[in-house]
């Protein structure tokens, strides 16, 4: 189900460019506000744009940030999580580091790291990764652990097999399940974070439509315009909900001891 949802959302999003009815940056005084038509399906904002063209657009946006994000946050936080729990080099000033980010909430450090810079959807990506490394570095150095004390890790040890060889052929693959399950959730999380950067007005610039964008625009006019913040919000929770649901699917099947009790 979450597999096929998803599905759907990214081929209409990748294919906005040809399928979007308007210009999502088209102004037209005359048709603000318009509640949904035939002619505009989810209607128009308040400077008479065509929301749904803005929905298709923005979710590039979001999917960028939100993939980008997921694949940033696992190298890094894997690269960290190897160093310090095969490696055991820097351990405890690498943890320490990683607990001292932890306690500051993500949003809070990605809004702290927008202040910083210049609003751009390069700023946003850094400023959303940060906070997420430290989760990744505590997973994978558990799981490191854990796989680094095996019996065939003892005896390629033994064997006087290098360090680089026994990560990529006996550490790497023992841990990269629930890595990758943990990159679906560091999306989705990348995806809510930008859109409350995008509605508090510190995310993407404004001249690109986002969904965080047009929600904090439709504020002003939600009384007389409710579906110009409704649809945006539906496809937000549609594609976070995706998302997590294809998580706990690539959970079920890649974890060999819940496979077997399924």
């Amino acid at each position: 189900m979450g597999g096929v949802l998803l599905a759907i959302i990214v081929v209409l999003i990748v294919l906005a460019p040809w399928i979007a009815p308007f210009d999502p940056m088209e102004i037209d005084p005359i048709m603000r506000l318009r509640p949904p038509s035939t002619e505009n399906l989810f209607g128009t904002d308040a400077l008479g744009r065509d929301i749904l063209s803005r929905v298709l657009w923005g979710g590039r946006v979001s999917l960028f940030v939100g993939f980008t994000v997921a694949v940033a946050a696992t190298g890094i936080g894997l690269s960290i999580g190897l160093l310090a729990g095969y490696l055991r080099r820097g351990d405890e000033v690498i943890m320490r580091v990683m607990d001292g980010l932890m306690a500051v909430p993500g949003i809070l450090l990605a809004i702290v790291l927008m202040t910083l810079t210049r609003g751009s959807i390069t700023a946003v990506v850094i400023a959303i990764t940060v906070p997420e490394v430290p989760r990744v570095v505590r997973l994978a150095r558990s799981l490191v652990l854990s796989v680094r004390n095996q019996t065939y890790v003892e005896a390629a040890v033994a064997m006087g097999t290098s360090e680089p060889r026994i990560l990529v052929r006996h550490i790497l693959p023992n841990v990269a399940a629930p890595l990758i399950v943990q990159a679906t959730f560091v999306m989705a999380s990348a995806i809510m974070i930008e859109a409350y950067l995008g509605f508090l007005g510190i995310g993407t610039p404004p001249e690109i439509p986002s969904w965080g964008n047009m929600m904090a625009e439709a504020r002003s006019t939600i009384s007389i315009g409710l579906w110009a913040m409704l649809f945006p919000g539906i496809m937000l929770a549609l594609t976070v909900l995706a998302i997590n649901l294809c998580g706990d699917r690539l959970r079920d099947i890649l974890d060999p001891r819940l496979a077997r009790r399924i």
